[in-house]
């Protein structure tokens, strides 16, 4: 997952070094008589592979970088799990529209401890310190673990998260 401005344009720049790379390879692969197209396509599938997948990743930093909240829901589901939390408060920040240095702040901490963190993916965070980066982002309330449950006279209401999560970016367009 990239997770800052310099790792966007460090992949942006290996999105392109790539593509001349299998281009390349083709070139080559196809100048020999020995492959036909179909084994030529297969020496070539998993540098294929490997270059959508990380033209996919620059994609989906732009959509967060937008405040596409929409991005969220793509790369986790409907319900993240408790083992995507890291990736999670990551792509949060990015979509609030925080870099790591605006998130130290904002937690009373040096920008190289939000930068371990986040290289990290938040291993072994804890539940409060999470609830806490939520709080700080404005989304504190809305990932308690699925959508959040109110009772009103014997009828139960489910709130969803990512109406929570649009008007954050909403509030991050305008600004």
């Amino acid at each position: 997952m990239i997770r800052n401005e310099g790792e966007y344009q460090e992949a942006k720049r290996r999105v392109e070094d790539e593509k001349t790379r299998l281009a390349g390879y083709r070139t080559r692969l196809e100048e020999t008589d020995k492959l036909s197209p179909i084994e030529v396509k297969q020496a070539l599938d998993p540098f294929t592979t490997f270059h959508l997948g990380l033209v996919e990743e620059v994609k989906s930093y732009e959509r967060l970088s937008l405040g596409d909240f929409g991005e969220i829901r793509r790369i986790f589901g409907a319900h993240p799990h408790l083992q995507d939390i890291g990736r999670l408060l990551i792509a949060i920040r990015i979509v609030s529209g925080k870099t790591q240095s605006q998130l130290a702040a904002l937690l009373g901490m040096a920008p190289s401890q939000v930068c371990r963190d986040e290289r990290n993916e938040y291993h072994s965070i804890t539940i409060d310190r999470a609830s806490r980066i939520l709080n700080v982002l404005g989304v504190g309330d809305v990932l308690a673990f699925g959508s959040r449950m109110r009772s009103t006279l014997g009828r139960t209401r489910a709130t969803e998260p990512s109406a929570r999560l649009h008007a954050v970016a909403k509030g991050r367009a305008r600004a």
